[in-house]
């Protein structure tokens, strides 16, 4: 019986109870067991994958990086990588 078929049946059981002081308790039962159900319909259960299942990214194509940030902190310089990089002709450039 899945998840649809219980909140069907949970309906259905709450429709024919007759509401009055005696079945208050019942009813509330029922109302809480409708929206735990309805809670799991929207959430798959985080049970149902397995621990460290994870996945993997196919490699492929090229890349460009670009470093960004102040002079003189340590970005990678041309000799180190073995690409050639645009410089500006500015006094404070390392």
């Amino acid at each position: 019986m899945g998840i649809l078929e219980k909140i069907s049946e949970i309906e259905k059981e709450i429709a024919r109870t007759q509401k009055n002081k005696a079945t208050e308790y019942h009813l509330g039962l029922l109302k809480a067991k409708l929206a735990k159900y309805r809670a799991q319909l929207l959430e798959p259960s985080k049970s149902a994958s397995s621990k460290g299942e994870g996945f993997d990214v196919m490699k492929s194509g090229d890349a460009r990086v670009a470093l960004i940030g102040f002079p003189s902190v340590g970005k990678v310089s041309d000799d180190q990588c073995g690409l050639w990089a645009e410089r500006q002709d500015v006094s404070f450039q390392t």
